[in-house]
């Protein structure tokens, strides 16, 4: 038997039980170092696996929550979304989806320093990450139709996004300040030299009226 069927006959779509992914992932990822290099390798799909990131971060494994943060730590370091919208675990030889309910990650965490354009946001993701919002780590803000609500989000890296939790979110909110972009008036927040526009001040006022 080749090496290369032996690898496969440990493929991650036949694992069947997260002992098994954590030792496949573990020879791809740099464990306690940061994110794997994943956006450089091009690894065929092999399948889907049975693994969903919930909407409150929480991530399952067959249908159970994974209780092991060093495992949940260590399978946040290969994912990968890519352009045709999905989230994968990636290897450099393997390639499988996952679900995510809503981003795979969640920012917990704020720190603020400096002031106006010298202003710096940074935020602690759910699994480690340290991110400064900025030009190249941009914020987004949604509106929740269903519920009237803000959802923020920062990106991480890649494509991958963290939700800012609801504490923080209104943590963030409180150094919104009245800027004008584009010649209208907008509510927002500024981080490393960049502005992202929350809402319209008007809208705001209407909110807080």
């Amino acid at each position: 038997m080749t090496e290369h069927s032996e690898h496969r006959q440990q493929s991650l779509t036949t694992a069947t039980e997260a002992r098994g992914l954590e030792a496949l992932i573990s020879r791809a990822a740099r464990a306690g170092k940061g994110a794997a290099p994943v956006e450089r390798w091009n690894p065929d799909f092999c399948g889907d696996l049975d693994m969903e990131i919930k909407a409150d971060g929480t991530w399952f494994y067959l249908g159970t929550p994974i209780g092991r943060m060093p495992l949940v730590q260590l399978f946040s370091s290969v994912l990968r979304k890519d352009a045709d919208g999905r989230t994968y675990l990636v290897t450099p030889v393997e390639r499988v989806g996952i679900r995510v309910a809503d981003a795979p990650f969640i920012a917990v965490e704020m720190d603020v320093s400096g002031t106006g354009d010298a202003q710096i946001i940074t935020f602690r993701t759910n699994v480690g990450d340290v991110v400064e919002a900025g030009p190249e780590r941009p914020l987004r803000f949604v509106d929740e139709s269903e519920t009237g609500g803000l959802k923020p989000y920062v990106l991480v890296r890649g494509r991958l996004e963290a939700l800012v939790a609801r504490p923080v979110m209104y943590e963030l909110v409180g150094h919104g300040e009245e800027i004008e972009i584009g010649g209208k008036t907008m509510f927002a927040v500024r981080s490393n030299g960049a502005v992202f526009a929350i809402m319209p001040a008007d809208q705001l006022k209407r909110l807080s009226a």
